[in-house]
């Protein structure tokens, strides 16, 4: 089974009733982590850097930069933290997890150097041949059709998909704009998932897989984007299946990122294409999604604080992280009028706690408090995600908590999961 790495023991040096939690990051994904924690077995004290509102209402949000290691480090240190969670991928890039645990602190997302396996295209390309991953193959040369993707982080908006001239050269204009070298791939069709692990520098425990959806507009159209949605569990992908390709994806990269001398310990996120010819990897990040957590944890049985512990202290052997039988998730992003060239700020947004109920979550991405009220501040606001015992039911849930929604210039994408749900 894909969600189980061994038999169920405690959690190693982690007292689950008091322990303390720093998240570090102010997006959806780490609402929906704290969400999740709070809401685990035990007591748990949620410190958050610098979190966001919806945060605030499940622990302490503290006015600490994502990036800024150092003050991070001196926050960790004045509340004692039991573990840090670091969610955005840039501070990883950058070696914040580093400074922690050199410090001392247990923490749950790779060091500087295994974080290179989403800072480098280049890298990771590197590795999975070292590994013998099988991924898109590099091409000498841009012509159509092919991808080109910026060799850096670029949140999420530096792959560009070329299937004529006229794209290429779109997407090589758009790509300039980004610091560093270029990647050129070439152009895989099928269906594309994403399939999360934890892992503990050796041992990879996988999750639910879910897929996402990258363009700003309904049938793919527009724009890469941070992503407009996702849902899960992928009907494509059994647990028979998701244990094979843990098998040919992660296990293999993590063995290899360890053989080097960087242990990844965190969550492997790999980007998958199901092609005819076989799963290929199209890019590893080196955090959890976004917004394909949203979806997952919803879904998790079993304790997640235990999970994300038992990783960061080295030892996922007695962990199981399953997933809820007969249920799945849709997420919808509500996002700025402008997005993803612009975000919008200090827009009154009315509905959220009218669109709250058992089935539905709002996970705040780019919010914050305006005297008392809460208001837009970023590119994607709000993340709304529906639960059922079908992916339709599901979908339903989301899109009529989003009707209930409202902010200047609100726009989401209205087929999320349409195909995959309409089975049932």
């Amino acid at each position: 089974m894909h969600g189980r790495a061994g038999r169920e023991t405690p959690t190693a040096g982690v007292d689950s009733a008091a322990v303390k939690v720093l998240l570090v990051g102010s997006g959806g994904r780490e609402h929906a982590l704290a969400w999740k924690l709070a809401a685990g077995a035990g007591g748990v004290e949620l410190h958050a850097a610098p979190g966001n509102p919806g945060i605030a209402t499940l622990g302490q949000c503290h006015p600490v930069r994502a990036d800024d290691a150092e003050t991070l480090l001196g926050l960790a240190r004045s509340l004692a933290v039991d573990l840090a969670v670091i969610g955005p991928e840039a501070p990883l890039v950058a070696g914040v997890a580093d400074e922690l645990r050199h410090a001392g602190v247990a923490v749950l997302g790779p060091g500087r150097a295994a974080a290179r396996i989403e800072g480098s295209k280049t890298f990771a390309k590197d590795v999975m041949r070292a590994a013998g991953v099988p991924t898109a193959a590099t091409l000498p040369v841009a012509r159509p059709p092919c991808v080109v993707k910026v060799d850096g982080l670029a949140a999420g908006k530096g792959v560009f998909v070329c299937r004529t001239a006229a794209e290429l050269d779109a997407a090589l204009t758009e790509a300039a704009a980004f610091a560093g070298p270029l990647v050129i791939e070439e152009l895989l069709e099928g269906e594309e998932v994403s399939l999360f692990a934890l892992c503990d520098g050796r041992n990879v425990l996988g999750l639910t897989p879910a897929q996402d959806f990258k363009r700003l507009a309904e049938g793919d159209a527009g724009p890469n984007t941070g992503g407009m949605g996702s849902f899960a569990p992928v009907p494509a992908l059994p647990p028979e299946r998701v244990d094979e390709l843990l098998e040919l994806v992660h296990r293999p990269v993590v063995a290899e990122l360890a053989r080097r001398g960087a242990p990844f310990v965190g969550l492997l996120y790999a980007g998958l294409m199901l092609t005819a010819s076989g799963p290929q990897v199209l890019e590893f990040n080196c955090r959890f999604g976004d917004p394909e957590t949203q979806s997952i944890l919803p879904l998790l049985e079993g304790d997640l604080l235990a999970a994300l512990a038992a990783a960061a202290t080295g030892d996922l052997s007695g962990t199981e992280l399953a997933a809820r039988d007969a249920h799945a998730a849709v997420t919808v992003v509500l996002a700025a009028g402008e997005y993803p060239r612009h975000g919008d700020h200090g827009s009154a947004i009315e509905g959220v706690a009218e669109a709250e109920s058992e089935n539905v979550h709002v996970f705040h991405a780019g919010t914050a408090l305006q005297n008392a009220r809460l208001v837009t501040n970023g590119g994607r606001i709000l993340d709304v995600t529906g639960t059922g015992a079908t992916l339709a039911v599901a979908r339903e849930r989301a899109y009529a908590a989003c009707d209930r929604i409202s902010f200047r210039g609100v726009r989401f994408r209205r087929d999320i999961a349409a195909a995959a749900s309409a089975g049932g």
